[in-house]
């Protein structure tokens, strides 16, 4: 990966901490709303373009948005079906869920590595 690739990367997990912190903090600023929502479109999306790390890059960035927005719309239908709704819970819920994904594709990439096993 190169620098700039590298630089662009860090910004943009920046980015997305700085946006859920505001929003679970409840810091009022100008940029809470754009911030929030960048994480919660980037890091669903970003867990799942892991799980999908052998496709060609294209379809990995089309798969894993139309997936962060899946997970963005099925948080929203579960919490508003259960009279759960706020932006701190979503927020939270969408940081599990993509926390799990992750969790669930270093597992699988890790197995796929293991001595003796068929990477297939």
């Amino acid at each position: 990966m190169s620098a700039t690739a590298s630089l662009v990367a860090g910004m943009a997990v920046g980015i997305g901490i700085m946006g859920a912190v505001l929003a679970l903090a409840d810091i009022g600023s100008p940029l809470r709303a754009p911030f929030t929502l960048f994480f919660l479109l980037m890091a669903p999306a970003g867990a799942l373009a892991v799980a999908l790390g052998r496709m060609d890059p294209l379809g990995r960035a089309v798969a894993a948005g139309a997936g962060a927005l899946a997970v963005d719309l099925l948080v929203a239908q579960t919490m508003l079906a259960l009279h759960l709704w706020s932006l701190r819970g979503g927020v939270l819920a969408v940081a599990g869920l993509s926390g799990a994904l992750l969790l669930a594709g270093a597992v699988r990439r890790r197995a796929g590595r293991a001595p003796g096993s068929r990477a297939g």
